[in-house]
């Protein structure tokens, strides 16, 4: 799949419009491949499969996933640039874009939800990053916004907690603090955030809610964000949570590999 028509019919010693007329007839189209995540190796298809498999015969038998908090984090650049299509003469020279500055200002989103919307969310200071006592201490304040927001599932203690597998949020420090917060935890294969709903939901539509902002301010980031957060009604949330099973069975049916959205 990877040659190109003039190297197959060198191989086969004939034109190459010959070549590309049967792929044609064939069905075939050139396509440029597709960017994924991380090389699967076998163990890793194999580990995407078995989770997978459990957590979709789980939710038959005991359905949680109303009870799912799930979170991640996401750099937010000051400087989201786009690259707009203008009108040109023919000959004449088009309108230029400078890309953004790849050491500009930007700021750690991370962010905690649920079926129903927003459960937490904080920006880090300028430039800060995630390490397992920042995340321990979010944790915190997350299971104080679950008491506030979501009382209901502290009081059966039924809260059901997905992350994926950053070094900070399996680092024992963190498990300790998932111990004492009595969350039942989700597990999330390797290499996976075409399983995350953050990634494939969340934070697709925000980027997308991005695209030509330029920030002046953390203050102006938090405010798009909260912003962004409350336009997105019920069913949004909704949406990105309960794709989850569809997902799970899309994985077993393709033996492992990535869902290419």
């Amino acid at each position: 799949p990877c040659h190109t028509t003039r190297e197959i019919a060198e191989t086969l010693n004939i034109h190459h419009s010959s070549i590309h007329g049967h792929l044609k007839k064939l069905g075939y189209v050139s396509n440029l491949d597709n960017w994924v995540p991380h090389e699967l190796k076998e163990v890793h298809l194999t580990a995407r499969i078995n989770i997978c498999d459990m957590l979709i015969k789980r939710e038959e038998n005991d359905p949680f996933l109303k009870r799912l908090i799930t979170g991640d984090e996401k750099w937010i650049v000051y400087n989201n640039v786009v690259c707009k299509r203008s009108w040109s003469r023919r000959d004449g020279t088009p309108q230029t874009t400078s890309k953004a500055d790849i050491h500009q200002r930007k700021v750690m989103l991370s962010v905690w939800w649920d079926f129903k919307g927003v459960v937490f969310f904080e920006l880090l200071s300028s430039n800060q990053t995630i390490n397992s006592n920042v995340y321990c201490q979010q944790l915190d304040s997350l299971n104080e916004s679950i008491i506030q927001k979501r009382p209901e599932l502290i009081n059966r203690k039924d809260v059901v907690f997905h992350h994926v597998n950053a070094r900070p949020h399996t680092s024992l420090i963190t498990r300790q603090k998932l111990l004492e917060l009595g969350w039942d935890v989700l597990p999330h294969p390797p290499y996976s955030p075409d399983l995350a709903p953050s990634d494939f939901h969340l934070f697709r539509a925000l980027q997308n809610s991005l695209r030509g902002i330029t920030f002046n301010s953390d203050e102006a980031v938090n405010q798009h964000l909260v912003q962004f957060f409350a336009d997105k009604d019920r069913s949004f949330y909704e949406r990105g949570i309960m794709k989850l099973t569809e997902r799970w069975q899309k994985i077993i049916e393709q033996n492992g590999q990535y869902i290419i959205d």
